[in-house]
């Protein structure tokens, strides 16, 4: 990522929250386990710590968007839950701008929570484990493009 850009603060418009949770989810549960698996596959997330995640439900909702998606992690795969039957093990809640600067490694978890910008809910001790997860997975660079110019 260009360490010039810096991804904003913001909060999209109120109606594309009502919009987005009359709109299916399962799309999002889907996007989100394939780039779970795509990690997993490319050995981004530390493998010792994954048997910990076995059969536990997740929820990922972005506020401002109205997508949630729920998956779970199962013999070795990460797997999207279409209609959970109870309530998260672990629950993740922010807005899409939030999630950006976490992914981006603008912002870390505990700053955002601290600051009333990520909610997380549920397990405690899975919570930490997945936050220590994240913070161990070492992102591939990309090559710098360079920028058009006229």
């Amino acid at each position: 990522m260009n360490p010039s850009f810096t991804i904003p603060k913001f909060r999209l418009p109120e109606i594309i929250a009502r919009i987005g949770t009359r709109l299916p989810q399962w799309p999002h549960a889907l996007t989100l386990v394939a780039g779970l698996n795509a990690a997993l596959k490319m050995k981004l997330l530390p493998e010792t710590e994954l048997a910990l995640l076995e059969d536990k439900l997740f929820r990922v909702r972005i506020n401002d968007t109205g997508g949630e998606a729920s998956y779970t992690y199962r013999n070795g795969l990460f797997r999207p839950v279409f209609r959970p039957d109870r309530e998260p093990d672990l629950a993740f809640a922010a807005n899409l701008s939030a999630y950006l600067q976490l992914l981006a490694r603008q912002e870390d978890p505990d700053t955002l929570f601290f600051n009333r910008e990520l909610e997380i809910t549920g397990d405690t001790e899975l919570g930490l484990i997945v936050k220590n997860m994240l913070d161990a997975v070492e992102w591939p660079s990309l090559p710098q493009l360079p920028l058009l110019s006229r």
